[in-house]
């Protein structure tokens, strides 16, 4: 059953990026990339991978299409006809193509039990993360301790990426009586559901957050549920609203706070003699230590993650705002 289950979402992902390469309506294009989205959510509940599941879902479906929807209103919603020949692009496509499917060739059979990960790391981080670690959740343990270095890469690479953006189109932020029309003011159900809904999404973030550590969850899942809440806020009632609840300079201070958040615990680390992001140097005993470094670098990796995900969509907000005014 769950091997059909695999091959329907499969065949629905493949049937969706076709429909993508031949639509020209780029609206269509987008909600398909939403739907794309969903679909691989789906595909990573079915591989137990909750936590990827959320993320995608989130991230995927959720801000990524806001975020190509204001593209779109900046940009325009019909593809232009291109001048050039597509044979060439067809050929590099193809070309690369058959060389990720030739590198998979090596790769051990899925799911054996005799691959290598199943020998040496799999049996490693199973019998000893719960003495070590001591968490329930052993994806946690992986992402936040064995790989807390890594983590905390991919935390400052989120940070740049910010920075990025933000240098390249600018958050204007204007005042409610100088900035247009925005938001569904005539929409008084909308309003209201949004109201019903919003702290139930934020009270999710929350869950997510601080149960990580028992059940799927964690800093980046939370910090982009929680980012998605004040996003439906800003697009139902506008953005001069959502700037009086959490306005562009004060994200500009968060981000980079959940950033030194997690540096911090290593550097106190070195400070006590150990290494940097040695939990075990927290408290007395090695385990409590480990809870106190996983639930402080988390909090740090969801306080960045949020800021950086609202800061994305204030930069585009406020250009769609500034061509409406031009």
């Amino acid at each position: 059953m769950a091997e059909l289950i695999d091959l329907v979402l499969l065949a629905m992902l493949a049937l969706t990026a076709l429909r993508v390469i031949f639509l020209k309506d780029l609206f269509a294009v987008v909600m398909l990339f939403g739907i794309y989205s969903f679909l691989s959510a789906l595909i990573f509940v079915s591989l137990d991978a909750v936590d990827v599941a959320f993320t995608e879902a989130a991230v995927g479906a959720g801000i990524s299409t806001v975020l190509m929807l204001g593209t779109l209103a900046l940009t325009g919603r019909k593809e232009k006809e291109s001048k050039h020949s597509s044979v060439l692009p067809l050929i590099v496509v193809l070309v690369t193509g058959a060389a990720l499917i030739y590198g998979t060739l090596d790769m051990p059979p899925f799911g054996n039990p005799d691959n290598p990960i199943h020998q040496h790391v799999a049996p490693r981080y199973i019998e000893e993360s719960p003495k070590e670690v001591g968490l329930p959740n052993m994806v946690t343990s992986v992402l936040a301790s064995y790989r807390g270095f890594d983590t905390f890469g991919e935390t400052v690479v989120v940070f740049s990426a910010a920075i990025g953006v933000i240098a390249l189109l600018g958050i204007r932020r204007r005042e409610e009586d100088e900035a247009p029309e925005s938001g569904f003011k005539a929409h008084r159900v909308l309003r209201n559901v949004a109201k019903l809904i919003i702290p139930l999404v934020i009270l999710f973030a929350l869950y997510v957050q601080f149960h990580g550590d028992f059940g799927p969850g964690g800093g980046f899942q939370a910090g982009v549920i929680a980012a998605a809440a004040f996003i439906l806020y800003a697009l139902v009632f506008g953005l001069p609203h959502s700037y009086a609840v959490i306005g562009p300079k004060f994200l500009q201070v968060l981000a980079p706070l959940g950033v030194l958040l997690y540096a911090s615990v290593g550097l106190y680390s070195m400070l006590n003699g150990g290494h940097f992001l040695d939990y075990n140097k927290l408290a007395t005993d090695p385990v409590a230590g480990q809870h106190y470094g996983i639930i402080i670098i988390e909090l740090g990796v969801g306080i960045t993650v949020f800021a950086v995900m609202l800061s994305l969509f204030y930069a585009f907000a406020s250009q769609i705002e500034r061509s409406n005014v031009q």
